[in-house]
């Protein structure tokens, strides 16, 4: 299987690359839009500020290779909040893959990020990306920003209030936690997308 990790100005791509070996899996990192469009699988990584990295996608024509992918996708954190509508961090227009927005945690009397271990609430138990993680897997999360509920969401966490953890729409497929860092939980969701079907 060919394994293509996008390649742009995101912290944390290596970590990934790290835990698809733990799971006997090769990735290539690349922004080249042939390779990307020839992987089997797509993984959209990273750690970074929601409007500079945008911006840095459209410069390089990311944007609309990303748009055009049909093999499965898999975004991961940032990764989740770029394939939705629009994000209030700097006020910006996303891929708008999945129509949610992402907002500010507003999470009174917690501390921002949220950062640590918290559960993830399965909203469709059926989906595939989710098999396997028992009724209230423990996941680890870094982040300040979250999707809202809507019809995208397969698992939601809370956190002062409820955001969206998993996404889905076709081909695409969304955590805002790191599988990489999520130890057994994250290790079962990376096996269960990389044999998910269109």
């Amino acid at each position: 299987m060919q394994i293509a990790i996008i390649k742009y100005n995101a912290g944390n791509i290596f970590s990934v690359e790290n835990a698809l070996r733990r799971i006997g899996q090769e990735a290539v990192l690349t922004d080249n839009p042939a390779a990307l469009r020839a992987a089997d699988r797509v993984i959209f990584p990273g750690v970074g500020e929601a409007s500079t990295t945008m911006r840095y996608l459209r410069e390089r024509g990311l944007d609309e290779v990303i748009r055009s992918l049909r093999q499965p996708v898999l975004g991961i954190c940032i990764g989740l909040q770029l394939l939705c509508a629009h994000s209030e961090e700097g006020d910006t227009p996303c891929l708008g893959i999945f129509g949610e927005r992402v907002r500010l945690l507003r999470a009174e009397g917690l501390k921002v990020p949220h950062m640590g271990w918290n559960t993830v609430e399965a909203t469709a138990p059926a989906e595939p990306l989710l098999a396997g993680l028992g009724a209230a897997p423990y996941a680890y999360y870094v982040h300040s920003y979250g999707a809202e509920v809507g019809a995208s969401t397969i698992a939601t966490t809370t956190y002062g209030q409820p955001f969206s953890a998993a996404l889905r729409r076709g081909n695409f497929y969304a955590v805002q936690f790191h599988p990489e860092k999520s130890a057994e939980v994250g290790e079962r969701l990376l096996r269960s997308f990389l044999g998910a079907e269109v």
